[in-house]
């Protein structure tokens, strides 16, 4: 590989070659996060050799995606005719109970989801057809075992399965205007999408629902009577949420941030070193604290100026100790529900999935540069208004 493996006109090439010959990659300003992201990667990053053949390939995918779902955007039209106006969308720090829950309240047909494959390849790949995605699936199942084998700690950290709701963090990615620095330490990269208006993220994540859903219909999936969204990413811009999906209701999980920073920033330095062999913990720490204490602020200062009832409060220890108890005070958040078969079923679902069925994650917060002290007083203004003393 060369230097210019980034190279946007390169990149734009090769996608639309792979597509086909499709040239319409669909709305927004995408190529200037590329170019941005494309000279950090090179200056930056420290990738090594299979890092940046997995990078190249990652942003290549999502290019080809953007042009096969223009394409059927163009030739059905009824894709984005589809209502997706209120979703109810789980928001929290990661390791705040977030993936418990979606997982749980998944178990109802009443709620549409995107499983991890199909948020990691939303568009038919050659040779599957829309009704039979099997290609995706397999490639999904081969791509998270490749993960998990080189890196077992993720078990520990995420309950990592390509057929399991995830987040549709990976379907925001396809703006290029998201937090790619999950992946690789980019700080230029970082500080320039600190700085730019991220509406088009969320307009083109619901491009993609929409195609999502007008797929599940295709393979006779009934679409929910709401989407099920779930992802911290949406910490930092959460005024735009409300603002592209206008009736959306929000379940703000909540934890002792000394608790959830430094297990965060283990999970993002385990992904570093998926690309790179100079991954620096230190580093991981000192970003990651600072941008999330800045996105709690961030969300505490947009609550203050939308109406109570669009939110709801929902506590880690109270997830984990009684997560039915939970669910019901969600459905009558959301004005759903939840009928005796269902409850049953997610019973049967916890009884399978509970914490206690995975490895314990071990870290050490000194190991990222974080100490209770910095982690009290970065945290002192969300801890007072969230975390019971």
């Amino acid at each position: 590989m060369s230097a210019n493996d980034f190279a946007l006109d390169a990149l734009l090439a090769e996608a639309c070659a792979r597509a086909g010959g499709l040239d319409d990659f669909g709305p927004g300003d995408f190529r200037q996060g590329l170019v941005v992201l494309a000279d950090a990667l090179e200056k930056e990053a420290r990738l090594s050799p299979s890092g940046r053949g997995l990078l190249r390939e990652k942003l290549l995918a999502q290019l080809v995606n953007r042009l096969i779902i223009e394409d059927h955007c163009r030739r059905y039209p009824q894709i984005l005719e589809l209502e997706i106006n209120d979703p109810l969308v789980i928001v929290g720090l990661p390791r705040t109970g977030t993936t418990l829950l979606q997982r749980t309240l998944a178990v109802d047909p009443q709620f549409s989801k995107a499983q991890w494959w199909e948020t990691r390849y939303p568009a038919p790949l050659p040779g599957e057809t829309l009704e039979q995605p099997l290609l995706r699936i397999v490639r999904a199942r081969d791509e998270v075992a490749g993960m998990i084998e080189f890196l077992p700690q993720l078990l520990a950290i995420h309950p990592l399965d390509a057929e399991q709701p995830d987040e549709e963090f990976m379907l925001m990615e396809h703006s290029f205007l998201c937090a790619m620095d999950s992946y690789v330490n980019v700080p230029s990269y970082t500080s320039w999408l600190d700085r730019q208006d991220q509406t088009q993220v969320y307009q083109y994540l619901k491009r993609t629902l929409q195609f999502l859903q007008w797929q599940q219909a295709r393979r006779g999936i009934e679409p929910g009577r709401r989407w099920l969204l779930k992802s911290p990413q949406h910490l930092h811009t959460l005024e735009l949420l409300f603002e592209v999906f206008p009736k959306a209701q929000v379940i703000l999980t909540h934890r002792e941030p000394a608790k959830t920073i430094p297990s965060l920033a283990s999970f993002i330095h385990t992904l570093w070193m998926l690309y790179s062999d100079e991954a620096d913990a230190e580093a991981v720490g000192e970003q990651w604290n600072r941008r999330m204490a800045r996105a709690l602020r961030h969300t505490m200062a947009v609550r203050e100026r939308m109406p109570s009832e669009r939110f709801l409060d929902v506590h880690f220890e109270d997830t984990l100790a009684a997560p039915q108890a939970v669910v019901e005070r969600i459905y009558r958040f959301a004005g759903l529900e939840q009928t005796q078969q269902v409850e049953i079923a997610m019973g049967r679902w916890l009884a399978e999935n509970g914490r206690e069925k995975r490895a314990v994650h071990h870290y050490n917060p000194g190991q990222f540069g974080l100490s209770e002290e910095m982690l009290q007083r970065d945290y002192a203004q969300y801890r007072a208004r969230h975390i019971p003393a």
